[in-house]
């Protein structure tokens, strides 16, 4: 984590961010938005995105994705990847995923993500310690809520409780999305030698 950290800290620019808005005007007029915060942001949507690739057309339902920051505090706007690893703003690090639900359903997408982490420790996964590193599912309707819950239910009695341990993501409303700085986009295909955390693998 720290090894992470001080690679990267660079300046950032108000303008390198994207709005916290959809990007609904480049997006198809079906496609919808899901968030998830499984630890480190660039193997979830690494693995998302392997799972899922967008091409060839029509792909497996995947549009695009972003990685950013979301779920902080409400006074602190345009956090920073430094200010976000400090603890200080309690923002999340999530990958941002446009998908055409006519391809992929989105229980599918939460039953993967609690597939491909760790969902059962507190602010952690792997050897990554921390706010941002906490799991946890931003709905953007109350639909998506109510489906969350299901499948959360779901594998929680198939996965977990066998096992004796407990799902402690939290499901929460969407707020306002960050979007990440630039060199975080896509960092584990640009860079494939990069860190994973370890947590990111099918687990079942």
């Amino acid at each position: 984590m720290l090894s992470r950290l001080s690679r990267f800290l660079t300046p950032r620019t108000i303008s390198s961010f994207a709005p916290p808005v959809s990007h609904k005007d480049f997006i198809p007029s079906m496609a919808e938005i899901a968030i998830f915060a499984s630890g480190c942001f660039w193997g979830t949507e690494h693995i998302f995105l392997k799972h899922f690739p967008p091409k060839p057309e029509p792909g497996k339902g995947i549009i695009s994705t972003a990685v950013g920051y979301t779920g902080g505090k409400a006074e602190i706007t345009n956090p920073n990847y430094k200010q976000v690893c400090s603890g200080s703003t309690n923002h999340a690090e999530a990958v941002r995923i446009e998908f055409d639900p006519s391809v992929v359903g989105y229980a599918d997408l939460v039953e993967f993500f609690y597939r491909t982490h760790d969902p059962t420790t507190v602010n952690r996964q792997g050897g990554d310690v921390g706010t941002q590193y906490r799991s946890a599912i931003f709905t953007t309707t109350p639909e998506q809520a109510t489906i969350a819950q299901r499948v959360t239910e779901e594998v929680q009695a198939k996965h977990f409780t066998p096992k004796g341990t407990k799902i402690v993501t939290e499901i929460l409303a969407a707020g306002p999305w960050w979007n990440a700085e630039d060199y975080h986009q896509l960092y584990l295909f640009k860079n494939p030698g990069g860190y994973q955390c370890p947590t990111h693998r099918l687990h079942w």
